[in-house]
This record gives structure tokens, sequence and C-alpha cells, in this order.
């Protein structure tokens, strides 16, 4: 039996998984709610791999995932059981993406920010609106970039654009990532990104599986092999900012900015 979810569905058509979080009001934030659900519908796709051969990763809205969720890091900051799960669940959203031995395509219709930018980064191919925004602003939190950022921005636009935009927190558009290599594919409209998304998920479902798995894997194990150690690293050094004073007194004044 198919597991229920709140911030996000999961469906299964013609060999193509996909994952749509539906949350728009929300902006597709990730909360303790999509922060758990994610990795385990990746968990779900990854058991009926057999009878895959892409997944398909999009949002309903305006924003493809306004990323961490303000108040959750506040909560981190004081719990360090919320740490550890918040480790466990971040690690398993990224090793996930890239266990799966098939294609993941995203569609970005929107803005990608934070841990939403990290999953785009993580992905094998991404087609994105022109103008949508793109960036990771864990540095402007007082948080080290470690939710799939080195690991997904330094092998998507090379690591002295990685340090660039990481080490300031600064947006690009969909048109600036399609040029630095972090998106395949530009559309000119929000609403063209997830048919064009289904188009090459259908082309792939159409190929010779056993071709299209082996190349995932290679560049899986490239990934690995390249980031692994840098990759868990930079979650140990994120938990450690989370706990912080400087995050701690950041996001309470985000917070109050938000609130006047």
């Amino acid at each position: 039996m198919a597991e229920n979810f709140n911030s996000l569905a999961l469906t299964f058509d013609k060999g193509i998984a996909h994952i749509q979080f539906t949350r728009p009001d929300l902006y597709n934030r990730f909360d303790e709610v999509l922060h758990g659900e994610f990795p385990r519908a990746l968990a779900n796709v990854l058991e009926k791999e057999g009878e895959l051969a892409a997944l398909l990763i999009s949002s309903q809205g305006k924003h493809f995932s306004a990323g961490g969720d303000l108040e959750m890091m506040l909560r981190g900051n004081e719990s360090l059981d919320l740490r550890k799960r918040l480790t466990r669940e971040g690690l398993a959203i990224i090793e996930g993406l890239n266990a799966l031995p098939f294609p993941v395509i995203a569609a970005v219709q929107g803005s990608a920010i934070g841990l939403g930018a990290s999953v785009i980064s993580c992905c094998d191919i991404v087609v994105a609106w022109a103008d949508a925004k793109i960036a990771d602003p864990h540095v402007v939190l007082g948080l080290v970039a470690g939710d799939g950022g080195i690991m997904g921005w330094s092998q998507s636009v090379g690591v002295m654009r990685a340090k660039r935009y990481l080490m300031t927190g600064d947006a690009i558009t969909g048109r600036e990532a399609h040029a630095m290599g972090m998106v395949s594919d530009v559309v000119e409209r929000p609403d063209d990104a997830l048919p064009a998304a289904q188009a090459i998920a259908h082309r792939i479902s159409a190929l010779p599986r056993g071709g299209v798995r082996g190349t995932k894997r290679s560049f899986a194990r490239l990934s690995r092999d390249l980031y692994g150690a840098a990759f868990e690293l930079s979650f140990a050094y994120e938990m450690d900012t989370l706990a912080g004073a400087e995050l701690r007194d950041t996001v309470l004044s985000a917070l109050s900015a938000k609130k006047a």
C-alpha cells in the first residue's frame, strides 16, 4: 500500500515516478514535515526501482521550494535531538537522490532556495524557468551550507563559482544557472517547466534501461567519490552552526522583520 504524505504527492505512471511538493501556501518550504517526508518518498521510489525509468520532482504554485523553515531552525537551535534528526534526514535526501539507479529530473517553475537549491543541484537533469531565483543563503543566517550544497553546487557550477555563491548567499536566475551548468534546459514561462521535464522523462523511459542506468550509476559513483568526505563533514559543520548564538540571533531578527 502506498504511503500517505501531507507535504507532497507521490505517483507512479508508465515507468515514471513523480514527487510533487504540494504546499504552495507555505512556499513548499522544508519544515519538519517535508524534511521528514521527502526522504521517505525517495525510499518508496527506490523500493519500486525495478519498474521505473526516471523520477520527476516538481512543485505546485509559484515556488519550487523556499528552503528551510525559520521556526524549525529555532527549534533545532535549542534541541540536540532535532539536530540529529535533521542530519539523518538531510543525508537521506541527498544520498537518496544519488542512490536511485535512474535519472532524477527536476522541474523548477519558481524560486529554489537553500535546501531547495541543493535538491535541484543534486538532480541529473534540471528544467528551469529562465527567471527563477536560485540561491543558497545559509551563510546569511549564520549556517554552513551543508545540506548538499557543497556537493551539488560544486559538481554543477564548478568549485570556484560554488565558493562564490555559497560564501555570499547571492542569487542567480535560471538562465544564469543554465550558463553555469546547474540547469540543463531553460524555458521562457513558469508553466512550461513541468511539461518540458515530463517530455524528457518520457524520452528516457523509451530508451533501453540498461544503458541509462549504468550511466547514472557511474555518475553517482563519481559524485560520491569526489565529494563524499566533504559532504558528510559539511553536515556536521552545519549542525554546529545551527546550535550557535549567531544563528539564533539572525533568525529571531528575520522573524521579527517578517512580523513588522
